[in-house]
């Protein structure tokens, strides 16, 4: 099971990263009762914040998919680090999925495809497919462009 998402991770050349520290007042996940609770993950990378801006005017839709798949990238390694590994997930609950967008941009679903896309990949369909929300916003931390939260199930 876990080393099916190692192999799909490797295959896809990810390295998950672990927890950034916190911006402000919280942490990056609660574990309660048999969910974990993600902190919304922004697109952030070893080379800093990315993606800072608006879809519909400095970004496309192509573009804001790989701002929600970095999301979704850090989603991922807070997950690892919160259960020390994949082994006791049992399932990708739900995604919300935070677009930072001009007023008449309405295609925020299909920007956090990019991060359901992501989740389903790695975890398989069995443990990826989830519920979801996509939410059009008119600013986010730090400016970015996409925000995503989680919640999993745990064994």
């Amino acid at each position: 099971m876990a080393s099916d998402i190692a192999a799909r991770l490797a295959a896809l050349n990810i390295d998950l990263p672990a927890p950034g520290k916190p911006a402000a007042n919280y942490v990056p996940f609660v574990i309660t009762g048999k969910h974990l609770y993600v902190s919304g993950q922004v697109p952030i990378t070893k080379d800093g914040i990315q993606f800072v801006g608006k879809l519909g005017r400095e970004f496309s839709i192509e573009e804001g998919q790989q701002a929600a798949r970095i999301c979704a990238i850090n989603v991922l390694g807070v997950i690892q680090t919160a259960l020390g590994g994949f082994d006791s997930l049992s399932r990708m609950v739900k995604l919300v999925g935070f677009v930072n967008a001009e007023p008449d941009f309405v295609d925020a679903h299909k920007v956090i495809n990019g991060a359901s896309d992501l989740v389903t990949e790695v975890l398989g369909d069995a443990r990826g497919k989830h519920a979801r929300s996509a939410i059009g916003m008119g600013t986010l931390p730090l400016g970015v462009a996409v925000e995503v939260e989680a919640i999993a199930e745990i064994a």
